[in-house]
């Protein structure tokens, strides 16, 4: 295991990877769970909140869902790991509810809200509530115990930056002139009367009782106001502690590459603490080496002679067919590789942090590959 790696798994107690949808996020978030119960002893829970599912695909999950659940790893024939690994995927509704019922002042509140129209509509979709739910999750789960390692699976950076401003964008909503103006009016008889005229409007257009309906719901939710904001200035605490650190995920490409560059610099201006830089589907390190080069230059410039020397018996045309194929798909690796590795040296990262997974010919479908690309975790030769 590469050391950077191995501090990592070791030593931390959360992981959050973030990075541009498509660059293989889920699948460094499992590989890196996987590496770390198979060679280290802890107990390691890998949860995402991407709703991709592709974690539950991965790691070769049937059931999958807010439920904890232990992957089995004795497909490794001899190799016994050293740790657990189990597995998690984010049910925002049941999050929710849950939420609900640990914050309500009282269970007559806490009826009303999950009984709300409103609430069993939107609780889905709430502004913040997929990133908001994730944060309480990742920190209920920390503060059980019941885990040595958690890795978290991100949605894409920038929805990612609404994951790591949830709490905060909470506490701006609780505060907010919208949700003073929607509710003013069930709470004052003189405000309602002023407000009259246009719920009669409204209540024309969009349906009796909706907006009463809504108001309610808001009145009750902001009975949980307390609740909410302490809990956020905890979570916040805890991704800015030394327990956790936060691996940006990205590929070899502009645009993924330029996502990453978003990242990490949101990351500074937040003071949070990077781990590492993961540039997935790497192109290998030999494509840049100059000898290397020169020979795929000569298979092109001296194949006449290297048919006649060598080949002796064989049509020569053929032979020299494949021996400038060889050599110009090789240079045009060679420049792709030279392009990929000139990007991702102008980011602007500890280049001590920055690690490259192999770019495997299959599918990462099964929990052999996800140990081959834990294995291969390496840092990048600049």
């Amino acid at each position: 295991m590469n050391q950077l790696v191995n501090s990592l798994v070791t030593q931390k107690s959360i992981l959050i990877t973030g990075g541009a949808g498509g660059v293989g996020k889920t699948t460094a978030a499992a590989a890196l769970g996987t590496i770390a119960a198979l060679e280290t002893d802890r107990k390691v829970l890998v949860l995402t909140v991407d709703p991709a599912k592709r974690l539950a695909d991965a790691m070769g999950l049937a059931k999958f869902g807010n439920v904890v659940t232990k992957v089995d790893l004795s497909g490794f024939g001899e190799r016994s790991p050293k740790g657990e690994l189990y597995a998690a995927m984010l049910d925002t509704k049941a999050s929710w509810d849950d939420l609900v019922i640990r914050y309500a002042p009282n269970m007559r509140v806490r009826g009303e809200i999950l009984a709300n129209p409103i609430y069993r509509n939107i609780s889905s979709r709430f502004v913040q509530s997929h990133d908001y739910i994730a944060m309480e999750s990742l920190y209920d789960l920390y503060n059980k115990g019941d885990f040595d390692l958690l890795i978290v699976d991100t949605p894409p950076s920038r929805n990612a930056m609404d994951f790591l401003d949830a709490p905060e964008r909470m506490a701006d909503f609780f505060s907010s002139k919208l949700l003073r103006w929607i509710t003013a009016p069930y709470r004052s008889r003189l405000v309602a009367t002023a407000f009259k005229p246009f719920y009669q409007v409204a209540d024309r257009i969009i349906g009796s009782d909706f907006l009463e309906q809504v108001a309610e719901f808001f009145i009750l939710f902001q009975s949980m106001y307390d609740g909410f904001i302490e809990r956020g200035k905890s979570v916040s605490a805890l991704l800015r502690s030394d327990v956790t650190s936060f691996l940006v995920v990205t590929s070899p490409e502009y645009l993924p590459m330029r996502e990453a560059e978003f990242f990490l610099g949101a990351l500074r201006e937040r003071h949070l603490n990077l781990g590492a830089l993961i540039v997935n589907r790497s192109l290998p390190y030999y494509l840049g080496d100059q000898n290397a080069i020169q020979i795929a230059q000569r298979l092109i410039a001296d194949s006449e002679i290297l048919v006649k020397d060598r080949f002796l018996g064989v049509d020569p045309r053929i032979m020299r067919g494949v021996l400038s194929e060889i050599g110009s798909t090789y240079l045009d690796f060679s420049n792709l590789y030279g392009q990929q590795h000139n990007l991702l040296a102008t980011l602007l990262v500890d280049k001590a942090k920055v690690l490259a997974t192999p770019y495997l010919e299959t599918d990462v479908a099964d929990l052999t590959s996800l140990e081959r690309i834990g294995s291969n975790l390496d840092f990048v030769k600049f």
